[in-house]
């Protein structure tokens, strides 16, 4: 069969895999009190505004689905940027268990069409989730992608923040963690951000460094 039939082969298993581990997100999920503090407005019941970017550390991805399933999405369509390897369509197919898309790509991967697609979904009026020290690190490290992103389609940023009453934290290199069963998980939609359009590369830099402080001041764990 070749290298095609290897691609299928490894397309189907991580199809399989992928949903078996959204589903088991989601019954776990199902044990945990969640406690939902929304200052961007963006949970309130019809308020379907423009497209907006989430931005939440990539060791709390095991938390973005439930939360999106918990507050029902208020109706909005999302896509969540996932890495070209088979990880990243595991992770794609677990996402699609909680009504998310996904786009394909990463920093170091592809990066040129995740950029075009993530402007795409933006256009089209979804709104996109990204891991800004994604998908290899370093740990609360900002990359610049979200931000250049935000400037060129002219949306705002919303920094999504989780803390956990009990939870593991996984030997990954962004010690990925696991909320334990029936413990609480509290999660902030902060503020939205509006990116300034035109930065030269002082204040470029200067923006990527401010979302980053917030981004961690939201943290437990530093």
């Amino acid at each position: 069969m070749g290298a095609k039939g290897s691609e299928i082969r490894e397309s189907r298993k991580a199809k399989v895999l992928g949903t078996l581990a959204g589903w088991f997100m989601k019954l776990w999920a199902a044990t945990l009190r969640y406690e939902i503090e929304d200052r961007s407005g963006i949970c309130t019941p019809g308020n379907i505004s423009t497209p907006v970017m989430f931005a939440l550390w990539h060791n709390r991805i095991f938390t973005l689905p439930p939360i999106w399933h918990k507050t029902g999405g208020n109706g909005r369509k999302s896509v969540v940027l996932t890495s070209a390897s088979h990880d990243g369509a595991m992770l794609s197919h677990a996402m699609a268990v909680f009504g998310l898309g996904a786009v394909r790509g990463s920093s170091s991967r592809r990066a040129v069409a995740a950029l075009v697609g993530m402007k795409r979904a933006l256009k089209e009026g979804l709104d996109v989730c990204i891991t800004p020290d994604g998908p290899r690190g370093p740990r609360y490290e900002f990359q610049p992608g979200v931000v250049k992103i935000a400037e060129s389609a002219g949306v705002p940023i919303i920094p999504i923040h989780a803390t956990y009453a009990s939870a593991w934290r996984l030997k990954t290199w962004d010690r990925l963690v696991i909320p334990k069963p029936f413990s609480r998980v509290k999660v902030v939609f902060d503020e939205k951000l509006v990116v300034p359009a035109g930065m030269d590369e002082a204040a470029f830099t200067a923006e990527c460094d401010r979302l980053q402080a917030i981004l961690r001041a939201g943290t437990d764990d530093l």
